[in-house]
C-alpha cells in the first residue's frame, strides 16, 4: 500500500488554525500524522499476515483550545498484499506404502501446502505441485497434491524404498513465484508375487535304522523372496516311495520342511527310499497365478544305515538231558540263533567238558 493518506477538513482555510489528531490501531507507533496539513505517514513496514488492516481514528481541532472544530473520523486501512511468503508443507516429511506390482495411477498420498498470502489477492497464495525427484516412478496432480503410481510392476524385490521430493510454487507456478519443497519417503509393500524356490533339486539324507517313530530325520528348505505370510511355505510329500514311511512339516519360525518318521525303519527290509517334496505357498494372491505354478518340486533320497544288531536265539529256552556219567566231549544238543545283519543262522554245538562234571557223593 502507499504510505502517504492525507486527511483534509473544510474548516481548514490554510490559515494554520487547525490541527489534526489520530487515534486507534497503531496510531503514533506505526501511523502517524501531520498535524498541519493532514498526512498521514506509515513509520514501519506493514506485514498483512501479521495484521490485514488497522482502524483509526481522526479529528481536527483549534490549533489554540484544542476543541474539535467537526465530529471525528474513523476509516480502515487495508493492506495490500504482496507475494512475500513461500508455500510450506506444515505435515512434511511425509511417509507412505503402496503395493508392488500395483498398475499405473495407484493412490499413494496426498501432501498439501500452504501459502500465507491473500489468496483472494492476484496469485500469490496459487499453490501448484510438482515432482524435482522421483520420476518415473510416481506423479504428483499440480492442483490437488496427490501423489499416484507411474509406472506398472514396481518389485518390492528389486527396489523397496523410493525418496520423492515434492515441490510446491505460488503465483501459479509462474517465473519468479516463491517455492517450499517437502519428502515423501514412499515405501513398496510385499504382495504374493513370487513361488518358493528349493536352493537345490535333490537332497541326500542318511538315516538309522533304529530311529524311533516320530523323530525328525531331515530337513530340507525352499526360499521365498517374498516376505511375512507371502513367504510362509507348505511341504508335501508327492505319494509314491515314501508317502507311507514319511511325513512333513513346516517349521514355522525358518519356513524349513522337517521330515518325520512315520512307521519303523528296517534296513535289512528296504535300504534307501526315494520321494518327491512340493513348495507351495500357504497364501496365494489369484491376481499373480498367471505368472506360472506358485510351488517348486525336490526330490528326497534317504539312505537306512544299517544298526548292529545281536543275534536272536530262535527259542527263548532250552532243556536238555545228560546222564551222569556220560564222558566228556559227548554231544549232548544244540542251540540255533540268528543274526539279522547277516541273514545267516548260526549253530551252538553244546558238549559235556571234562573238568566242569561235578562228582556227587
Amino acid at each position: 500500500m502507499s504510505t502517504d493518506l492525507e486527511l483534509h477538513t473544510d474548516l481548514d482555510k490554510g490559515d494554520s488554525a487547525v490541527k489534526y489528531t489520530l487515534s486507534g490501531d497503531g496510531a503514533g507507533s506505526i501511523f502517524t500524522i501531520d498535524q498541519t496539513t493532514g498526512d498521514i505517514h506509515a513509520l514501519r513496514s506493514l506485514d498483512r499476515e501479521e495484521k490485514p488492516y488497522y482502524t483509526l481514528r481522526a479529528q481536527a481541532v483549534d490549533i489554540n483550545t484544542n476543541r474539535p472544530l467537526e465530529p471525528e473520523s474513523e476509516f480502515v486501512i487495508k493492506v495490500q498484499d504482496i507475494n512475500d511468503n513461500e508455500p510450506k508443507f506444515l505435515e512434511g516429511p511425509y511417509t507412505a506404502s503402496v503395493p508392488e506390482m500395483s498398475p499405473v495411477g495407484t493412490y499413494v498420498t496426498q501432501v498439501t501446502a500452504t501459502d500465507a498470502d491473500d489468496p483472494t489477492y492476484g496469485n500469490s497464495a496459487r499453490v501448484v505441485y510438482s515432482i524435482l525427484h522421483g520420476q518415473p516412478y510416481f506423479s504428483v496432480d499440480p492442483k490437488t497434491g496427490v501423489i499416484k503410481t507411474a509406472l506398472p510392476n514396481m518389485d518390492r524385490e528389486v527396489k523397496e524404498q523410493y525418496q520423492v521430493l515434492i515441490q510446491a510454487k505460488d503465483m501459479g507456478g509462474q517465473l519468479g513465484g516463491l517455492a517450499g519443497t517437502t519428502t515423501v519417503n514412499i515405501t513398496l509393500s510385499d504382495v504374493n508375487d513370487n513361488p518358493p524356490r528349493f536352493s537345490k533339486s535333490f537332497f541326500h539324507l542318511r538315516v538309522p535304522e533304529s530311529s524311533a517313530v516320530g523323530s525328525a530325520v531331515g530337513r530340507i528348505k525352499a526360499h521365498d523372496l517374498d516376505i511375512g505370510k507371502n513367504a510362509e511355505v507348505e511341504y508335501t510329500i508327492v505319494p509314491g516311495d515314501g508317502g507311507a514311511m514319511f511325513d512333513i512339516t513346516t517349521n514355522e519360525h525358518n519356513q524349513e520342511g522337517i521330515i518325520i518318521l512315520k512307521r519303523p525303519l528296517d534296513y535289512e527290509t528296504k535300504k534307501a527310499y526315494t520321494f518327491k517334496v512340493d513348495a507351495s505357498n500357504a497364501h496365494l494372491d489369484p491376481r499373480f497365478q498367471s505368472f506360472g505354478a506358485f510351488k517348486d518340486t525336490a526330490t528326497v533320497k534317504i539312505n537306512v544305515l544299517d544298526v548292529d544288531e545281536p543275534p536272536v536265539f530262535n527259542k527263548p529256552s532250552y532243556v536238555m538231558d545228560v546222564y551222569e556219567d556220560t564222558p566228556a566231549g559227548t554231544i549232548i544238543g544244540a542251540v540255533t540263533a540268528q543274526d539279522l545283519d547277516a541273514s545267516s543262522i548260526l549253530t551252538k554245538v553244546i558238549i559235556v567238558n571234562k573238568n566242569e562234571r561235578n562228582d556227587e557223593n
